[in-house]
């Protein structure tokens, strides 16, 4: 009797419980193994499911994380300078009227050589100040043509004249011819050379045109030579500077030194191009600077593409966690040079997506 009693018991308990789960369906424990082989999709854990297939049609590359210490780097937002050694500016002496050069008016692009006339400068003087340099220069030439005329005839008579006498006058006749060489030099027209060899940067005169003086009339450069100069806001930091590259490129830059006066609250600090031509860059342009110091940081490094953002704007990288699922993990990013990054937070030996890293960040 007492067994059939436990008997119903049982029974009452388990029908209760098929009751009370009705119509559910749990999943299995794998979350995996709920999902269709073929399709890329999230899972409800936060980690993506991409078949083989799709990894390689998405071309999803992955590296192997080491940790590792590499530099501190830090950047700093400069521009492209000119080599004060391989560049120049072409002003006006005084103010006047812009004239073409036996080639015409240069134009930017154009080749120059040291020395070449690019332009002439016609002085800006009144009629009345004209005029009274044309009377003293006429007056110059008669008193030289009356003492050469003069030093002819003591010539002639060099057997009675004494010598010194002979010698004063051809003194006088050089002081005067002199004098006005010199005055229709200053009456006549600037010439306008360039101080080195290389391109005209910057052309801003055309024909006929006023200049005052001191105008900066061309720029000439050297592709060729080109400097980057950045701001630093701490005498620290310059000193501990050893090289750096240009943002966004590998392209390598040389440290050539820092100010030690502050310049609009900052310390200019110049570095060089090593490799010539490595990437066009134009006067002025402004770039981003990664600069490398002494100081080290502990870390993973990874190509910049690996760093996403998830959906709370935190920095993550795919790790392959196993055949077909990646999973994202968190990490706090520290540049390392324009195309790399280091990464803390992230295990050593991780197999972490290098390439494709935004197109798998989007699956859903």
């Amino acid at each position: 009797m007492k067994m059939n009693k436990l008997l119903a018991c049982l029974l009452a308990l388990w029908l209760g419980q098929a009751l009370a789960h009705g119509g559910e369906d749990h999943g299995a424990a794998n979350p995996v193994a709920t999902v269709a082989a073929d399709k890329p999709q999230r899972l409800p854990d936060g980690s993506v499911f991409l078949p083989k297939d799709a990894q390689r049609r998405l071309a999803i590359r992955t590296v192997v994380g080491e940790e590792k210490a590499v530099p501190r780097t830090v950047e700093l937002n400069g521009h492209v300078v000119m080599d004060p050694n391989a560049g120049g500016r072409v002003q006006a002496m005084q103010s006047g009227r812009i004239e073409a050069g036996p080639k015409g008016l240069p134009v930017a692009g154009m080749k120059v050589v040291k020395g070449q006339v690019l332009a002439y400068v016609v002085p800006a003087v009144s009629s009345v100040e004209r005029g009274t340099q044309q009377a003293e220069l006429a007056d110059l030439r008669v008193k030289a043509r009356l003492a050469e005329q003069q030093l002819a005839r003591l010539k002639e008579l060099s057997g009675t004249v004494p010598k010194k006498e002979i010698e004063a006058q051809e003194a006088e006749l050089a002081g005067l011819r002199q004098r006005a060489a010199a005055l229709g030099a200053a009456a006549g027209r600037e010439a306008l050379r360039a101080p080195v060899s290389g391109v005209i940067a910057q052309a801003s005169v055309v024909s006929g045109q006023v200049v005052e003086a001191r105008d900066v009339l061309f720029e000439i450069v050297d592709p060729a030579r080109l400097m980057i100069e950045a701001l630093a806001y701490d005498a620290g930091l310059v000193a501990a500077l050893t090289g750096a590259s240009l943002a966004g490129t590998q392209t390598p830059l040389a440290y050539v030194g820092g100010a030690t006066a502050l310049r609009e609250g900052a310390l200019p600090v110049l570095f060089r191009l090593k490799q010539v031509g490595a990437t066009p860059l134009a006067l002025g342009q402004a770039v981003k600077v990664i600069a490398q110091t002494r100081d080290t940081v502990q870390g993973v490094p990874l190509p910049a593409a690996s760093v996403v953002r998830n959906t709370a704007n935190e920095s993550v990288v795919w790790v392959h966690e196993r055949a077909e699922v990646f999973r994202s993990v968190p990490v706090r990013v520290t540049p390392l040079d324009g195309a790399n990054v280091v990464a803390a937070g992230l295990k050593p030996g991780a197999r972490v997506v290098s390439a494709g890293a935004t197109l798998l960040n989007q699956i859903r």
